[in-house]
């Protein structure tokens, strides 16, 4: 059973369903094979309103694969509360106190729109757009930041979904000199 923290953001409240440590496996079907692999990931909150999201992929060997670390939030302009840039810390109090506060950020669709920052280890910064409404996230890249050793990567688009108690993701990408196509997915158990 999942118990929400009692200390968690109100902003942070459409997030819920995905917080904590969650661990499954998937394949990577782009290219010409698929490919299974195991995944652990975890989305905890910390300070200001934003989900810690940290993601490791191996192969069914233990052998790693890649990894992903990133920050999911409300998309909604900073206030005197935000910290940055840089390390100038915040003051004054959060836009967002009490219930009623985080209605006024309720889209047209019912939902939030969402903002998430992911980097990999490859040299790879993804910035992502997108909305959550109940228990499914659909996000896609605004911006892609490459390293000019990293490999070419234009584009991706990414759903979560809580399905029966399971966290199932797919991950659609652009990448090197193929379209926009299915890359990988995979269903995850929260531990």
């Amino acid at each position: 059973m999942f118990v929400l923290p009692e200390d968690l953001p109100i902003e942070l409240t459409p997030f819920a369903f995905l917080i904590g440590n969650w661990h499954g496996t998937g394949v990577i079907s782009f290219g010409e094979t698929e490919t299974e692999f195991r995944q652990s990931l975890s989305f905890e909150p910390i300070a200001g309103g934003r989900l810690d999201y940290q993601s490791t992929v191996t192969d069914l060997s233990g052998k790693p694969i890649s990894s992903e670390r990133g920050y999911w939030m409300l998309s909604r302009p900073s206030d005197e509360s935000d910290a940055g840039p840089g390390l100038v810390p915040g003051s004054g109090v959060s836009a967002i106190t009490v219930r009623e506060d985080l209605e006024l950020w309720r889209n047209s669709d019912g939902g939030f729109d969402i903002e998430a920052l992911i980097v990999q280890p490859s040299g790879v910064a993804e910035l992502y757009f997108g909305h959550i409404k109940g228990a499914r996230i659909d996000m896609a890249t605004d911006a892609v930041l490459r390293s000019p050793n990293a490999k070419e990567y234009a584009s991706g688009k990414r759903m979560w979904g809580l399905v029966e108690g399971a966290l199932l993701w797919a991950w659609d990408m652009a990448a090197l000199g193929q379209p926009l196509k299915s890359h990988a997915s995979a269903r995850l158990v929260r531990k």
